[in-house]
């Protein structure tokens, strides 16, 4: 109890820059609205109450995205039963918004203790699935004394992050002692959280359920009429969710290659949608043609730099390209990586910079397949590419990387079993 309550009251000394993040106003990102307010538990009932909801939360955009499959696959076994999705951030409120045939979005309350109680009180939950490793203390105390089983689904613990939980072990203690189930993705994750305390018996490993991508055939067909758009015979490869710091990189890399193709194209996919304006502006003043997608003229053969102005299109964007670097990676041990699945299950030979440690299991494996290749530099970016066009060896690169993924399928059906036991 009392470090509960000494972790409370850091949590409201932090909460004006937690707060001031929160609702800062950027380019491209969603307002909040009226709906700031369930932030702190005033939260509107349900549209459908006939039951208690099974709530299920995933944080932001990418997490949203890696639960679709499972979200579907849940709302099939449990037909009747209404499902709650909540996220914290606007942008996840946006994607969970493509699901509102199946599910109804919240926004989660900050972890204090009347914003929590408020929510339970109104949603009255018969489960909450957390996404990935979203731990908060408040949250889980107050969920699981309310009579609320807590399972952590696609859980991944890197090692960076269990040596900082146990820099704060009794906290970390306290976030144990509720969770029902912790359904991991890997052995190494399911060793760290059980090192870190959490019972034996209660942890699983079950895979990732990012692997069970499901590439639907309208983005393939979006795809292919984007290519066809952008040029069929042109060397074209793609930047994925980059950062501040590795578009210029991105850009440099695509200056070299110019040089040995002129008509190669770059499609270029800045990772948070408020730095769309400042990538276009960076990337017309380093003299590259640019041409914005939300733009009602056509890019043509002259375009140099195709940047991706929207959300929600990253798969059409990917089977467009012949090659996909993924950001995130190049930027010492800010960022970690992003998910590197999408690439694989449409068949691209993948380039990711060396730090990856959020994505470490996945990663190795695939550059194992000879299909994923660790770069340092611009120029190593340069030499990959030109080796691959060289020697016309991207789609035969690419294919393994689809083996890959469709022979370790299966965690939606794992997942959903073991989610039977707690609903």
């Amino acid at each position: 109890m009392v470090i509960r309550n000494l972790y409370t009251l850091l949590l409201f000394l932090l909460s004006p820059v937690l707060l001031f993040t929160l609702y800062k106003k950027k380019a491209g990102k969603p307002s909040f609205g009226p709906r700031w307010k369930e932030h702190f538990g005033i939260t509107p009932p349900l549209k459908n109450q006939s039951q208690r909801p099974i709530w299920i939360h995933t944080v932001s955009v990418g997490e949203t995205i890696a639960a679709t499959p499972f979200i579907r696959a849940l709302k099939q076994q449990y037909p009747y039963t209404p499902i709650v999705i909540s996220t914290t951030t606007s942008t996840g409120a946006e994607q969970a918004a493509k699901l509102s045939d199946i599910a109804e979005h919240r926004y989660m309350p900050i972890d204090f203790p009347f914003a929590i109680k408020g929510f339970l009180r109104v949603i009255r939950p018969q489960s909450m699935l957390i996404m990935e490793t979203e731990l908060w203390p408040n949250t889980l105390y107050h969920v699981a004394k309310f009579g609320v089983p807590i399972t952590v689904i696609n859980a991944r613990l890197s090692e960076r992050s269990a040596l900082r939980y146990q820099k704060f072990q009794p906290i970390f203690n306290l976030l144990a002692k509720s969770l029902s189930q912790v359904l991991c993705q890997h052995r190494d994750d399911a060793e760290r959280f059980i090192r870190l305390g959490v019972d034996p018996t209660r942890v699983k490993i079950t895979g990732s359920l990012k692997f069970d991508i499901t590439v639907s055939e309208e983005s393939l067909k979006a795809g292919a009429q984007l290519r066809l758009l952008l040029g069929r015979k042109r060397p074209t490869w793609i930047a994925a969710s980059t950062h501040q710091g590795e578009d210029e990189q991105v850009l440099d890399a695509h200056k070299l290659l110019l040089k040995r193709y002129p008509e190669a194209l770059l499609i270029l996919v800045p990772r948070h949608p408020e730095r769309f304006d400042d990538v276009y502006k960076l990337s017309t003043s380093t003299g590259f043609t640019t041409q914005r997608r939300t733009d009602t003229t056509e890019p043509s053969l002259k375009t140099q730099v195709y940047l991706a102005d929207t959300m929600g299109e990253m798969l059409t964007l990917i089977e467009a390209a012949d090659i996909c670097f993924m950001g995130g990676s190049l930027l010492g041990d800010k960022v970690g990586g992003h998910n590197v699945l999408e690439p694989a299950a449409l068949a691209k030979p993948i380039l990711i910079g060396p730090s990856y440690f959020n994505f470490s299991d996945i990663t190795n494996n695939l550059k194992n397949q000879n299909s994923l290749f660790i770069i340092h530099s611009p120029e190593e970016i340069y030499e990959k590419i030109d080796w691959m066009i060289s020697n016309n060896i991207s789609h035969e690169l690419g294919l393994k990387s689809k083996k890959f993924i469709e022979k370790n399928k299966g965690t939606v059906k794992k997942t959903v079993k073991l989610i039977n036991e707690v609903i």
